[in-house]
């Protein structure tokens, strides 16, 4: 899961960084509005990328004695911050310039420079969405888009993937706005073009730190893990009842679970531990990215009092 991550966000990275050079030229040329706020948006995506790249790194590190069960939480915080970068600094900023060029509108200069820049984006755009889009159906499996957003936990695949479908619906606003703004010769399209793109980026942004902000308080395993970790305990011939099944992902592929089991009076402690150590080890063989368990032993009339 993380080398296709990576892999999206190095395409995402390469192809934003071109396209932002390409859209600040553009609009120092023809004066457009649409298509500065087209270059804050691919410059602020590839600060982004960046920072989702750094946060994939630090995800990595071992535990140790300050930070017991790794870091993969950083990749929950660092794309939190993503989404709060590209509501400030990508929507703000050009919902500012759109406003400004509305109340004070300047003809664009020559709107072929600026054709030939949003196809250009579109094409690099477009490949770098295919890849995102290619390598989210990949990781979904047999869950719809809009549930593996919802389920997903690793979220530097949807990151990417909402920022580079806000990217071509950005580009189309724009293209829109300069089109319109040539063919009738009103310079208000273009500011107007550049407020639907901060509309669009701000949706993108309460949304991303919607989903993101789920998993950095502490979302639970999905369901059909939790299920499974239930049916092996309660397999078991030494337990009498699962009172409970608690989990929490502390990385995209780090769970923790804590299991509550009432074991039956006549065992030994012995018994005890042997049964503790085969449901240790199924759960692990069955369910590779839950890392640590603890175990309870409580009766079920305590638990439920």
């Amino acid at each position: 899961m993380a080398s296709g991550s990576k892999k999206v966000i190095y395409a995402a990275l390469v192809g934003n960084a071109l396209i932002a050079v390409t859209k600040f030229i553009a609009a120092a040329m023809t004066g457009s509005s649409a298509m500065l706020s087209e270059g804050i948006h691919s410059c602020v995506d590839t600060g982004n990328q960046v920072l989702l790249l750094y946060g994939l790194k630090r995800a990595q590190k071992p535990p140790d004695q300050k930070f017991p069960f790794g870091h993969g939480k950083e990749i929950y915080f660092w794309s939190f911050i993503v989404a709060i970068l590209i509501f400030a600094l990508g929507a703000g900023i050009s919902i500012y310039e759109g406003i400004i060029h509305v109340l004070h509108p300047v003809p664009v200069e020559d709107p072929h420079i600026n054709y030939i820049v949003l196809g250009l984006a579109m094409i690099f755009e477009g490949a770098a969405w295919y890849f995102a889009f290619k390598e989210f159906t990949k990781a979904k499996g047999k869950w719809s888009y809009v549930s593996a957003v919802k389920k997903g936990k690793d979220p530097a695949l949807f990151v990417v993937l909402f920022e580079d479908s806000a990217a071509m619906l950005g580009l189309a606003a724009a293209f829109l706005g300069v089109f319109l703004g040539d063919i009738t010769g009103i310079p208000y399209f273009d500011g107007g073009a550049s407020i639907v793109i901060g509309l669009i980026l701000a949706c993108t942004a309460l949304w991303l730190a919607y989903e993101t902000k789920i998993l950095l308080i502490g979302e639970s395993a999905n369901m059909p893990i939790v299920e499974g970790i239930r049916s092996i305990a309660s397999s078991q011939d030494n337990i009498e009842h699962v009172n409970e099944v608690l989990t929490l992902h502390m990385g995209p592929d780090y769970i923790l679970a804590n299991v509550s089991l009432d074991f039956a009076d006549r065992v030994s402690a012995r018994s005890v531990e042997r049964t503790i150590e085969r449901i240790d080890n199924e759960i692990k063989n069955r369910f590779p990215q839950v890392k640590r368990i603890f175990i309870e032993a409580e009766s079920r009339k305590h638990k439920e009092s």
